[in-house]
């Protein structure tokens, strides 16, 4: 009995002491995968020394009928107690990916192409437009297609539960171009705050048969989404007064209406600003050098403001 209670003491003693890891590492939980493969994985890889102990540990407590599979993430020194506690109770490791606003597909999809842990190859390009900007959470081995498919149908059940409640006098009929509207919206101004206001200026200047006039959706239209991103901007240089002339449908300089298509993938923010203009008699608006705009009622207004933005342009040059 002596024997045997200091058996279990110092079986006790193994299963909470500290790990013989010296640094934070991942490790895999196949599905399908039972105790004892388990076990020996976790010893093999050097993450407990008594792999009997962590099996007979796990059997005794019930633990080894709710193992759960994944990824986790074991912390140095991680006892098998703590261990076994974080298999059961299915705490994984989180894998994260994030798609910020305004990207094209193509720019996303050289963004999935770089994130460790996904697998497989992307076929084709989805449709500008279609793909929700956020932070995905994802497991590795995922394949990027299945990422895709989460972004699509994020987009989807977003512009499904916008869409209903939009203003009622907006000066255009589908979902599509509200996307498009948006997409402009998030190219034009990154300032959360200017959103609404910079919609405004385009739903003013779709009633009024305006031409837009967006720099963004002429440089798409040189582009198609696929940018230099080179710390040149877009297409590594300066717009152009020639690329304002330019016979494309995506220039909004020479076509009235919106762009045939979106030329990014708008955020949540960006879509309810397309959806719900702030109301206001603007039609221009120009870089205040501060990283927002300044807004003009008449031309005579802009072109004092684009006068004093060149300026400072200069300056900052």
């Amino acid at each position: 009995m002596v024997a045997l209670a200091g058996t279990f003491w110092w079986s006790a003693h193994k299963f909470h002491e500290a790990g013989p890891l010296t640094e934070t590492r991942l490790f895999m939980v196949e599905r399908g995968e039972g105790l004892r493969t388990i076990s020996k994985n976790l010893h093999t890889q050097g993450l407990i020394n008594a792999p009997y102990i962590f099996t007979l540990s796990a059997m005794v407590s019930g633990a080894h009928n709710s193992l759960k599979a994944g990824e986790y993430e074991i912390q140095a020194a991680m006892s098998q107690h703590d261990i076994l506690t974080l298999l059961q109770e299915g705490k994984t490791f989180a894998r994260r990916f994030t798609i910020p606003e305004g990207r094209t597909s193509f720019e996303t999809i050289e963004i999935l192409k770089a994130t460790e842990g996904l697998t497989g190859e992307i076929a084709t390009i989805p449709p500008e437009g279609s793909l929700l900007p956020n932070t995905y959470d994802y497991q590795r081995d995922e394949t990027r297609e299945r990422a895709l498919g989460r972004m699509q149908q994020a987009m989807t059940d977003t512009l499904a539960a916008l869409w209903p409640n939009r203003d009622s006098d907006l000066p255009f009929t589908t979902p599509e171009e509200a996307i498009t509207l948006a997409s402009i919206i998030e190219k034009e101004t990154g300032a959360a705050d200017e959103r609404k206001r910079v919609a405004g200026v385009f739903i003013n200047r779709l009633r009024r048969g305006i031409p837009l006039q967006s720099d963004p959706t002429v440089i798409y239209g040189i582009t198609k989404g696929r940018h230099q991103n080179e710390g040149k901007g877009p297409i590594g240089r300066r717009l152009l007064s020639k690329d304002l002339k330019a016979d494309s449908p995506y220039n909004t300089y020479k076509n009235p209406g919106l762009p045939p298509g979106p030329i990014a993938n708008p955020g949540v923010a960006s879509i309810e600003a397309a959806l719900h203009p702030e109301k206001h008699d603007f039609i221009y608006f120009v870089a205040d050098g501060q990283g927002g705009h300044i807004f003009a009622k008449t031309l005579a207004e802009h072109n004092k403001n684009v006068a004093q933005w060149r300026k400072i342009r200069k300056m900052q040059e």
